[in-house]
């Protein structure tokens, strides 16, 4: 699937080719720090199919639990988080951020990884008042 998408600021904006089958949670306390919620919703990439077409990012690198590499692109000027993909060229997923996804609203997520560290509250939310 071909997407675009871009940064709360839109000084970054890219297009990219993505799997709709590979949209994931992730419940990993990265993540949850990262977003500054629950946990992360990603998208992979096909095969570096990841185009930046306008801004330049920042770039921070993470060494996660398991020791893999992990780079993350942002927006130097909003702090959005755009992708994380493996650091020194290492293999691995190229993950976009969902909420970053012009299309957003067509990618549903599949599955859900690093559940063991799931907040207790996010397996069912539908008790909680709506607006």
């Amino acid at each position: 699937m071909k997407i675009t998408g871009g940064c709360f600021c839109s000084a970054i904006r890219y297009e990219a080719e993505v799997d709709e089958n590979m949209v994931i949670i992730c419940h990993c306390t990265d993540c949850q720090i990262n977003s500054g919620t629950a946990y992360g919703v990603v998208v992979g990439v096909i095969d570096g199919k990841f185009n930046l077409v306008k801004g330049t990012l920042s770039f921070f690198q993470k060494i996660a639990d398991s020791g893999a590499k992990r780079d993350l692109g942002f927006c130097p000027n909003c702090g959005t988080r755009i992708f994380a993909k493996p650091g020194d060229d290492t293999n691995g997923t190229f993950g976009l951020r969902v909420g970053t996804v012009d299309q957003r609203a067509n990618l549903i997520p599949k599955k859900q990884v690093f559940t063991k560290s799931a907040l207790s509250w996010v397996s069912d939310i539908s008790s909680i008042p709506k607006n």
